[in-house]
């Protein structure tokens, strides 16, 4: 029935804060970045790999009136709307120090795991991010 999933979302409160961490510390690319008139569409994606976007929404119209949209900008900056990303690279720790000095945050470490190495750390608007090296089978 399916082949692909194609687009996942995350809340941001500030896109172009969005933009320079997403594209300017974590070296994705801009996919889309539209104005729709009543919305600002803007989607990143892996470099080379354009079928797999994510969506940067600002809370708000028209998925939203403005009580919802603060209520989800309050539950964001607890890091509790649920939001998360999975990132997979081929050095988990190369990765790590690459960003390290970039001045990304880490809340945690490389760590070696049953499925890989992994470590994680939130975005500047408290989505959870994970960065795995999975275990090579064969």
């Amino acid at each position: 029935m399916f082949n692909a999933i194609t687009l996942s979302q995350i809340f941001v409160t500030d896109q172009d804060e969005a933009l320079d961490f997403y594209v300017g510390k974590l070296g994705l690319e801009v996919k889309i970045d539209q104005d729709l008139g009543f919305m600002r569409w803007l989607t990143v994606c892996v470099p080379g790999e354009p079928g797999r976007e994510i969506l940067l929404e600002k809370p708000g119209p028209p998925a939203m009136d403005e009580a919802t949209a603060s209520q989800v900008r309050e539950l964001l900056a607890k890091g509790a709307t649920g939001g998360w990303i999975g990132l997979t690279t081929d050095d988990c720790r190369k990765t790590y120090e690459e960003l390290l000095a970039k001045g990304v945050e880490f809340t945690q470490e490389p760590t070696e795991r049953p499925y890989g190495i992994d470590c994680g750390l939130r975005d500047p608007f408290g989505n959870a991010i994970r960065i795995n090296q999975p275990v090579r089978v064969g």
